[in-house]
């Protein structure tokens, strides 16, 4: 489908399939684009969950794409809505100018739809009447791309004492690109989130999907951080185009003494610079979670926000006791006296209902 704009010669808007039409790569490998829009991430999120996504494009006259934006249409027992992008920190327009951004974006915008948008604060999005800002959370990335001394002197100095704490306690970091490595660390993963959060984690098969699509284009590993042969750590790093990405972290909460955490990110650092990447994205961090914006903080070049953009309101259908339900549940499963495996079990079944 596409509709031409009135003026001769003008983009026509498309829409395309992003995990499959090469003109979404070229978008998503460019300057705008993120980890989260990438076809490999789309990939992964639809086959777990069953998503079908639509982008639309904008497309020059010489076939040339400047900009698009891709979501998700979602009906479940919390109602109907469109998310750009469901599970993702943020999924930002790939747009260059608020001009591309007003071409494409207004089949996201029709339908009556209630549609809800997470992107970095300096797009083109956040000035847009039609959207309203209903959340804000950190975001942090270093940047890498200079002489490694000069990466390890920007450091706070809290950090680069517990990178040294962790030498002497003799912690080893072992990344691997293996599936085996991530499926350790899910088991670690969801143990931290039960135990410190009380909520669920995503599914094993999420993290199944995941290496499928990055693994085939080296783009996923796995650190694991080890004291005495001991998993005490571990985070999820994903790449795309010329930035790491840290996914997900989890540690042993009795083990924190001896800095696991910083081994693996000083590690990876280190193995990023060597590959030649340019950065290394935090993610997300909810801003009701000082301590975690603050040891981010610690690491970080560059620390902005990310903004959570409404329109149409909360989700068609929806009930509040729907919600207060998935709450109890979240909060029963995830009880200190409930078995890991069951823990795990119930977020393969509840997770998707948390987009």
């Amino acid at each position: 489908m596409s509709v031409r704009t009135p003026a001769s010669g003008s983009p026509t808007v498309e829409r395309i399939d992003p995990r499959t039409d090469p003109r979404w790569h070229v978008l998503a490998a460019g300057p705008q684009g993120s980890l989260f829009t990438s076809p490999p991430w789309l990939a992964a999120l639809s086959a777990t969950y069953g998503f079908e996504p639509e982008a639309r494009v904008a497309v020059g006259p010489a076939g040339e794409v400047s900009g698009g934006i891709a979501w998700v249409d979602v009906s479940d027992v919390r109602g109907r809505r469109r998310l750009a992008l469901p599970f993702s920190d943020r999924a930002e327009p790939v747009v260059p100018d608020e001009e591309t951004w007003a071409l494409v974006s207004g089949a996201a915008l029709s339908d009556d739809l209630p549609f809800t948008l997470r992107c970095l604060d300096t797009s083109p999005a956040v000035g847009d009447p039609r959207l309203t800002s209903v959340g804000a959370a950190a975001w942090h990335e270093t940047l890498i791309d200079r002489p490694l001394e000069e990466v390890y002197a920007a450091f706070k100095k809290r950090t680069r004492r517990d990178i040294k704490v962790a030498q002497r306690e003799g912690v080893k970091v072992v990344l691997s690109d293996g599936l085996e490595a991530l499926l350790e660390f899910h088991g670690l993963h969801v143990r931290l989130r039960k135990e410190k959060y009380r909520l669920l984690a995503q599914p094993r098969e999420f993290f199944r999907q995941v290496w499928e699509a990055f693994a085939r284009i080296d783009g996923i590993w796995t650190a694991l951080a080890l004291v005495d042969g001991e998993t005490v750590a571990g985070a999820v790093y994903l790449i795309w185009q010329d930035v790491v990405y840290l996914k997900h972290s989890a540690s042993r909460r009795d083990r924190l003494q001896v800095c696991p955490n910083e081994a693996l990110h000083w590690t990876v650092i280190q193995w990023a610079h060597e590959r030649g990447l340019r950065a290394l994205d935090w993610g997300l961090s909810n801003l009701d979670q000082p301590g975690l914006c603050a040891y981010k903080s610690k690491w970080a070049s560059t620390e902005g926000r990310i903004r959570t953009l409404n329109a149409g309101g909360p989700p068609f259908g929806g009930s509040p006791d729907t919600e207060a339900t998935l709450r109890s549940l979240s909060g029963l499963l995830t009880d200190p006296s409930v078995p890991d495996a069951v823990t795990e079990q119930a977020g393969a079944v509840l997770y998707r209902y948390f987009c």
